[in-house]
């Protein structure tokens, strides 16, 4: 536990002692605000059905939501391996006394963090809008749903983040094949809100990358366990995958 810790420190300093980090937090913030000022004009159209929907589930509706997801995660892992194969720092952290489980866990965990704390200004934007929209005050078990989603979410984008990252030694390959993966999810959510009857086995597997709705439930804090159980099962999925290229090339 002591070395993990101190990888961890290793990897948060990576986040916030540098200007990267900042700078990633400024553009989500950004981004945020943009999207939230687009759900006031909404809301203060006549006429519309925005106002019968919670806060929450209308910013899970927007495209900026999605963007900041596909964008943003390439951004935060490009540089958990890819950099330090580049620098030669990577050579030099597997000759020392940890575990390749314990490095995944360690630069993850510090991803992990990293987002969580990029959508915080998020829970101001959805009081302030809640308020002046005059929705009424938010059910708690909205917002947790919220960022109970926002995180598994998370986890499954970073989680194929790390996976591209220890493919490759340059960073900007690394965020390519992780927005390439990003969008091929993205493209099966499309592809199972198409579907309305699941018949067949693919239509079914298909049918279960339904992140929009999945999203949407969330947002109305409604927590269903098949999918926490889905979204946790691709993530570990991905950091296996991730831990056994760094098992394969520790042996090389």
């Amino acid at each position: 536990m002591r070395i993990y810790l101190t990888l961890l420190r290793r990897e948060l300093a990576g986040f916030f002692v540098s200007i990267t980090g900042y700078v990633i937090i400024a553009a989500v913030t950004l981004l945020i605000g943009l999207g939230f000022a687009t759900l006031i004009t909404m809301l203060m159209s006549p006429g519309t059905d925005a106002q019968l929907k919670p806060v929450t589930e209308l910013f899970y509706d927007s495209l900026v939501f999605w963007f900041i997801i596909l964008l943003i995660s390439p951004v935060i892992t490009m540089r958990l391996f890819a950099l330090e194969k580049f620098t030669g720092t990577y050579e030099t952290l597997m000759t020392t006394p940890v575990k390749d489980i314990q490095v995944v866990a360690a630069k993850f965990s510090a991803a992990i963090i990293f987002y969580m704390v990029m959508w915080l200004p998020l829970l101001a934007c959805i009081f302030i809008v809640g308020h002046f929209a005059k929705q009424g005050s938010l059910d708690p078990g909205t917002v947790c749903g919220t960022y109970l989603g926002i995180f598994l979410i998370g986890c499954l984008f970073l989680s194929l983040g790390c996976f591209a990252s220890s493919l490759t030694r340059n960073q900007m390959v690394a965020a390519m094949v992780s927005f390439v993966l990003g969008i091929t999810l993205f493209s099966l959510s499309f592809l199972a809100r198409a579907i309305q009857t699941p018949v067949g086995w693919k239509a079914q597997v298909i049918s279960s990358f339904a992140m929009f709705d999945q999203m949407d439930n969330f947002a109305r804090g409604m927590v269903d366990v098949r999918t926490i159980i889905f979204y946790v099962t691709l993530t570990f999925l991905f950091l296996f995958l991730t831990l056994r290229i760094l098992e394969g090339r520790r042996w090389k």
